[in-house]
């Protein structure tokens, strides 16, 4: 097993990857009026089957529910979504996509794909089917990780970065006194 001393910053690298991917795309979505925000919501609706419950959404875009209900408010306003009451919990809001909706999101998937063949183009299948298990092997791990970690149980490496975290995050504090 390759130890973290061996890849330095491979975590690092990974974070602004996919900063960077949706920052592109983020990009050529503005033409359709979409906010990152908004065009990643009507993502994640699409691929439910009948909906999905507000707390449920807020959990899959890893954000706080009464930011997610501001945002699904403004949507609402714009017809790209519905959200109705739960057949079996009247305290449960679903969210639902409206018919308006589904053009939409061919577009959105029409300029995704366009994307992905531009940024993987020159990168041999062979290669990206290595990357992709390799991904998807470290989030399975990611998300079976349920602990919060000790100071005490970070290695030499965690804790150096650790340490070099919390020095830059004392410069900022000190600046904005």
């Amino acid at each position: 097993m390759p130890k973290q001393a061996e890849f330095p910053g491979f975590g690092t690298l990974l974070g602004e990857t996919g900063r960077a991917w949706r920052y592109r795309l983020d990009q050529r979505l503005k033409p359709l009026g979409l906010s990152q925000a908004k065009w990643i919501t009507l993502l994640k609706l699409s691929w439910a089957e009948d909906g999905m419950s507000q707390r449920e959404l807020a959990e899959r875009l890893g954000v706080e529910n009464p930011t997610l209900a501001r945002l699904l408010d403004r949507m609402a306003a714009d017809g790209w979504i519905e959200r109705r009451g739960s057949d079996t919990d009247r305290r449960i809001k679903m969210v639902h996509l409206r018919r308006k909706s589904c053009t939409l999101l061919q577009q959105i998937n029409a300029v995704a794909m366009r994307l992905s063949a531009e940024l993987l183009e020159g990168v041999p299948p062979e290669e990206l089917r290595a990357c992709m298990e390799v991904l998807h092997r470290i989030k399975e791990k990611a998300i079976g990780l349920d602990a919060p970690v000790e100071v005490s149980q970070l290695s030499s490496v965690g804790a150096s970065a650790a340490i070099a975290r919390g020095n830059v995050e004392k410069r900022i504090a000190k600046k904005h006194k």
